[in-house]
């Protein structure tokens, strides 16, 4: 059943919103039909804003680690210290010290298998940074921790629009040097599987957007889309991927042409960002994809200014939790359809009855 499905939930920066989208999302009880939330935190800070925010009676079982999770209720582990200080709108050493300790936490029992998914309310990525974390944000730190030859791949979501990005936390000065043919072309592979294995599309269409004005206007406005995003569109149709573009990124979205594909594929940050949480209201997610376990997470930020005033949407984090599931049923879908394909035969038409197996070696 779905309830079997530990969904490991870090409380991201004990001053900004996480708190307050977590507990929001855990008061309603049919959360619980659907999977067994495991809280990386704190009990105090969770009581604190239960408390601030009047919400109703969300009781937890407080566990020492995720084996001793129970199914039919809200579990937290305390990975902070008790007199932990809270200050709601205040970004802190802390609470960016806090932030780490559950996501490390949870990372470790992630990889173990202790829980199936990782969901992350918000980090601030000054605050968090130390000798431990000297990452730009959670997608490069979870790169990082997968290992080997885990390729991270952002995806920004909802039930309408998929975008992906080639570039992440990248400051805009170093944008162009990181588009590359490859660069773009591994995007566009790592989108396309996700795509299959992950939202469970068969032959998606990729739209690719430029990173010129009006796509470089044939070379007057830069000539990246002539020598670097159109070859590598080209290299990635001949591996299979249906992708198409490059598309001016402000008529793409202005015209409404991100309907007609399912997914899109942005040079950087804003490029796709930007549209999308103005297309996605409060209803987005963040995952990301190309990882050996599933991470997804709400859409915004810490969001200090309303941080402990009750103002806070959970709608995000909700749909974050939702598609942690849904993403980590597809995989297990696609897995057990690639996992033992049908043998390759045929008859031979010259002997009676004959079947080879073209699986064996003769």
């Amino acid at each position: 059943m779905s309830k079997d499905i530990k969904v490991g939930i870090t409380h991201g920066d004990i001053n900004g919103i996480g708190y307050e989208v977590i507990l929001k999302t855990l008061e309603d009880n049919r959360i619980l039909e659907l999977c067994t939330p495991v809280v990386y935190g704190s009990v105090r800070a969770a009581g604190f804003y239960r408390k601030g925010l009047e919400l109703g009676n969300i009781p937890f079982s407080v566990i020492d680690n995720a084996g001793q999770a129970h199914c039919d209720a809200n579990n937290i582990i305390n990975v902070v210290p008790e007199d932990v200080k809270i200050e709601p709108g205040v970004p802190t050493p802390e609470s960016g010290s806090a932030a780490f300790a559950a996501l490390e936490r949870a990372v470790t029992d992630l990889r173990t298998g202790d829980i199936d998914v990782l969901v992350t309310a918000p980090i601030n990525k000054n605050t968090i940074q130390s000798d431990d974390f000297h990452f730009a944000g959670h997608t490069e730190y979870l790169a990082d921790r997968a290992g080997g030859d885990a390729r991270a791949l952002m995806i920004l979501f909802n039930d309408r629009l998929r975008v992906a990005l080639v570039t992440t936390h990248c400051p805009i000065a170093d944008v162009a040097k990181g588009i590359t043919v490859e660069s773009v072309k591994e995007k566009l592979e790592d989108f396309y599987l996700s795509l299959e294995k992950d939202f469970g599309l068969s032959h998606p269409r990729i739209a690719v957007l430029a990173l010129n004005p009006h796509a470089g206007d044939g070379g007057v406005i830069g000539d990246e889309e002539q020598n670097i995003i159109c070859p590598a569109i080209e290299q990635a149709r001949k591996c299979g991927v249906n992708c198409y573009g490059p598309y001016p990124a402000d008529g793409f979205f202005g015209a409404g042409q991100y309907l007609k594909f399912d997914g899109v594929l942005a040079m950087y940050h804003d490029q796709g960002l930007a549209p999308f949480k103005t297309l996605a209201m409060t209803g987005g997610v963040n995952f990301t994809a190309g990882l050996p376990f599933v991470r997804t997470s709400p859409d915004h930020g810490t969001g200090y200014d309303i941080a402990g005033k009750g103002e806070a949407s959970e709608e995000s984090m909700r749909e974050a939790i939702y598609a942690a599931i849904d993403i980590y049923r597809n995989r297990a879908r696609y897995e057990e359809s690639h996992r033992n394909p049908l043998r390759r035969q045929y008859f031979d038409r010259s002997k009676d009855n004959v079947v080879l197996d073209l699986t064996k070696e003769s």
